[in-house]
């Protein structure tokens, strides 16, 4: 047998964090340097096999039960948990012995742990280590790429601040994702992470890695970024997160524990170590290093870590009292990604890529609040926190929409009230995130009338334009770039004057309305960047509903960029053209749903549930062959209404101005009365040649491949031929051939695959009946007191026809504009005559390839700034090219001051390019003494990080 040293694990010789835990102050603002003498690593023998005990626990940050009461232990049946209790156990542990070790890291959790607790007064360094550092261990299918940022943000920030330097993780931990995508080990890379460990993949490739001893990879995590940008080596832990079999030791399992009194009956020391070794041995066979990694802990343990410790001591010891040798390395390469993950041939984890589609919604639309949330407070300087509208701050809407990352969050895979409770936390949070905002308007603006925030336009809710004679319209743009964004405001007249900020008429159209009130105002408005516009609206004349609608099916509409036409006889689309580019191809949608499996079958029990998509039947159901049509054409927007039955409805709409094509469906509440789960889709095919090819987004950035039954790493046996071939959309999928590319936006985040040659289909919406054994324990059926019959879900696809080498030119910006839209505002009665109507933060607009990823408040004289090039390497001659920033922070109130940072962006192997331009951001003096931003610089993917600090003390 293999000579064994058995240890407890810890990274790379670094100091952690707690490890550097003094009694020398009690303020908690912490600086510690490492401690030379008491090395946090142990030594380990190249001769010998080294196993690496990684104590640990894993604390979701909600899933069977709510943050608090996993936090206080409460709610305990439905399931024993404290996390309190867990980290007062291991500190008091760890403090006991110099040689133990643990890792940690929901930093949600130690937050609270650490402000209720006093400082620890002795020394144990080295001994707790933070691993992977944000607010939350976040999902990889259905968040987006800016959200994550900010979730890792607020966590490490704290752990910086906490602890200093020694508090840096060096190894990002995802170990109970359901998929890892190929973004998040990209950002991980830029972040400076060292290593990255995961737990889940497909069983088909972990048995292929386990044959050929390919468990350590260098993952190669993107196409853009010049190598080693992005590299990340990645170790795949060989048991998921959880102990070997036999050697759990936490008070909510039932094996022995070692009794290594010689003198009693039950004495099992040789027993114990003979099963670790064999267990060593056999895991040695499936790695290629003579270093392997045994995770010691599992769901929310360590509540009484004396028993963990106390047999880890044990075993440590007798196991290391037998020794010997042994090792050749070789890491190999991994360029795709690690979805979808399926645990059995028939068990595809690929239906939380939709489940809780109004949940997803919502995390996406909190998450364009917070960042219109952020810039505000910091263009608004001092007023937006302390204003005529209160007191108040942006830090609990990140905190909200930080645990809303959390991969039993937006992935939809928790408890229903512990999807209320995500829910709550970020209403609250925009609640006083509405302080901030109304301050800083009123201050930018100069008016403080009262802002009325319209939440429920969604569904033609909104009580002040409904009955209001006269109100103003702000909207304000969150992008670095001018936009045009449609405005459809529900209202009981039948003809309104509408004006622009410069007191310009603007083209309005009155319709018969969805929601409660008798009409609709569309107009479209224009937002400067990073500013704001405002529209005053005035009503004309009240009446009856204005027959706007024809019941007929028009044979097209169309404006000067798109037509899209309908068959007469089905009332179904039936072409798109892109009129500049004279493409045409043929395009047909219909929606379609799937009969959610409930387990009992002779090839599997397995049924649908919250995490897994299984079909009985790889041909869906038809909802209807026809659509019953209303149309509506004016100079603002075509559209035409089709119904396909009493829960599935659509609206497909043209605006004047649009490169896109707007799929409004509405779906639910899916009918369950005959017992038949059910999982909705909309299906478009087309005559486009895509050869089985179809492409998705990873976390809203980069583009990968996708093909049909296959896997680009490893032979697949395709077992399930619907779930096993969907992915996770986060923002956009397109299908493509030589000349024609069909890009489909998305506005959250959705499943959705190719399943038939020049097809595409995306989920929209899940109601099944039966738990899928996963976990939660319940089945995915939501119902509520607004929808008792069933959960009714809304959204939009928005829909692109390119050419392939130009469609990113197009569907680049529209994705953004999706993500970050604009916030609208509403004020009652006449504005006053010194109000200011339009505001820009931006001299000039960013260039069209630079995406303003982060401006937010850093500190009291610090403001956080990041900048990207959002454009991949390759997919765009015009925009995926060099660009050069030069950034003027230009301080506004009373005294205005220039510092001028240079920023060169090129993309891979090309040197600065072009034309450079001057862009003017405004700050406010009197809140911005020192600019401190780090500026995130990404073209085509690749990522430079530039801090610039300069001080400036104003003369007042």
């Amino acid at each position: 047998m293999i000579p064994v040293l058995v240890f407890f694990f810890q990274h790379g010789g670094r100091v952690a964090a707690a490890g550097c835990w003094s009694p020398a102050d009690s303020k908690r603002s912490f600086k510690f340097p490492s401690r030379p003498g008491r090395p946090s690593c142990h030594a380990t023998m190249p001769n010998m096999l080294n196993v690496h005990l990684v104590p640990h626990t894993h604390d979701d940050v909600g899933w069977l039960k709510t943050v608090d009461q996993y936090y206080y232990g409460d709610r305990n049946d439905i399931q024993h948990a404290g996390v309190q209790y867990i980290l007062d156990s291991v500190v008091d542990q760890l403090l006991k012995n110099p040689d133990r070790r643990f890792i940690y890291v929901e930093t949600a959790f130690f937050f609270r742990w650490w402000k209720q607790t006093a400082p620890v007064l002795v020394s144990f360094s080295g001994r707790l280590e933070f691993v992977n550092g944000g607010w939350c261990m976040s999902d990889e299918a259905t968040t987006h790429y800016s959200a994550v940022i900010d979730q890792m943000t607020m966590g490490l920030r704290f752990l910086n601040e906490t602890f200093g330097p020694c508090g840096r993780p060096r190894v990002a931990w995802h170990i109970d994702p359901f998929g890892h995508a190929r973004e998040h080990a990209s950002m991980f890379a830029q972040m400076g992470y060292d290593g990255f460990f995961f737990g889940r993949l497909d069983y088909q490739d972990r048995d292929r890695r386990r044959t050929d001893k390919d468990q350590e990879l260098l993952w190669r995590a993107s196409d853009s970024l010049t190598p080693p940008m992005a590299d990340l080596f990645t170790g795949i832990l060989p048991n998921g997160y959880n102990p070997p079999d036999g050697f759990c030791w936490d008070q909510s399992c039932d094996d022995p524990p070692i009794r290594d009194d010689p003198d009693l009956e039950d004495y099992n020391v040789d027993d114990v170590v003979n099963r670790f070794l064999m267990i060593a041995s056999g895991q040695s066979l499936v790695y290629k290093t003579n270093h392997i990694i045994m995770t010691m802990g599992s769901d929310f343990q360590y509540e009484n870590a004396n028993l963990w410790y106390k047999n880890l001591d044990k075993l440590i010891h007798y196991v290391n009292a037998r020794q010997a040798n042994g090792s050749k390395v070789n890491v190999q390469m991994r360029l795709d990604d690690f979805f979808p993950y399926a645990d059995n041939a028939h068990n595809f984890w690929t239906g939380y890529f939709t489940s809780r589609p109004a949940l997803k919604r919502y995390e996406r639309l909190s998450n364009s609040y917070l960042q219109t949330c952020n810039q505000l407070e910091v263009l608004g300087g001092p007023f937006s926190g302390s204003g005529p509208f209160g007191h108040d701050d942006s830090w609990t809407m990140r905190r909200a929409m930080a645990v809303a990352q959390h991969h039993d969050a937006v992935s939809g895979t928790e408890k229903q009230h512990v999807a209320n409770d995500y829910a709550r936390r970020l209403a609250d949070g925009w609640q006083h995130c509405q302080v901030v905002v109304s301050n800083s308007l009123a201050a930018l603006s100069g008016s403080s009338a009262k802002r009325i925030y319209c939440d429920n336009l969604n569904i033609s809710v909104c009580p002040l334009t409904e009955s209001s004679h006269k109100f103003s319209v702000n909207v304000y743009n969150p992008l670095a770039r001018p936009v045009t964004w449609p405005v459809r405001l529900p209202v009981n007249g039948t003809a309104y004057t509408v004006l622009d900020a410069n007191g310009k008429p603007v083209d309005s159209q009155v319709r018969k309305n969805r929601g409660s009130a008798a009409n609709e105002l569309l107009f479209q408005v224009q937002a400067p960047p990073l500013g704001f516009s405002t529209y005053s609206v005035s009503l004309q004349r009240r009446g009856p509903p204005p027959a706007s609608t024809r019941p007929r099916t028009p044979p097209a509409i169309q404006n000067k960029f798109l037509r899209a036409t309908f068959d007469p006889d089905t009332g179904l689309l039936s072409s798109l053209s892109n009129l500049e580019t004279k493409q045409t191809i043929r395009l047909t949608q219909n929606f379609y749903w799937y009969n959610a499996s409930d387990g009992n079958s002779s090839v599997s029990n397995q049924p649908s549930g919250a995490y897994i998509f299984r079909p009985n039947s790889s041909t869906p159901f038809v909802i209807s062959r026809t659509a019953k049509t209303e149309s509506l054409q004016t100079s603002v927007v075509q559209e035409v209404r089709q119904w396909f039955s009493p829960w599935v409805s659509q609206v497909v709409r043209l605006y004047a101005d649009s490169r896109a094509l707007e799929l409004e469906w509405t779906v639910g509440p899916l009918p369950v009365d005959d017992d038949l789960g059910k999982e909705v889709i909309t299906r478009l095919d087309t005559s486009i040649d895509s050869s089985g090819i179809f492409y998705t987004d990873s976390n809203g950035r980069e583009v990968l491949q996708r093909k049909k039954d296959f896997r680009p790493t490893w032979d697949l046996e395709q077992t399930e031929p619907i779930a096993g071939n969907y992915y996770p959309i986060n923002s956009r999928a397109y299908i493509k051939d030589d000349v024609n590319q069909l890009t489909v936006v998305t506005d959250r985040s959705q499943g959705g695959g190719s399943i038939q040659n020049g097809s595409l289909e995306i989920m929209l919406h899940r109601r099944l009946l039966y738990d899928d054994v996963r976990g939660v324990g319940e089945p995915l059926n939501e119902t509520s007191d607004v929808f008792p019959e069933g959960l009714v879900a809304r959204g939009r696809l928005l829909l692109t026809l390119d050419r392939p080498q130009s469609a990113a030119d197009t569907h680049r910006p529209l994705a953004q504009e999706v993500v970050l839209q604009p916030l609208l505002t509403f004020t009652s009665g006449d504005l006053h005559p010194n109000t200011r109507l339009e505001f820009s933060g931006l001299q000039d607009a960013l260039p069209p390839a630079v995406h303003l990823l982060t401006l937010s408040q850093w500190g009291e004289d610090s403001v956080l700034l990041r900048l990207e090039h959002q454009y991949q390497s390759g997919e765009s001659k015009q925009h995926t090219q060099p660009v050069t920033v030069n950034l003027q922070v230009r301080h506004t109130h009373t005294h205005t001051h220039t510092h001028t940072h240079t920023l060169s962006l090129p993309p891979c192997h090309c040197h600065p390019a072009g034309q450079t331009r001057t862009h003017s951001l405004s700050l406010p003096l009197s809140w911005l003494h020192t600019v401190s931003p780090t500026v995130t610089c990404q073209v085509a993917g690749r990522s430079h990080t530039h801090t610039h600090t300069h001080t400036h003390i104003p003369n007042l």
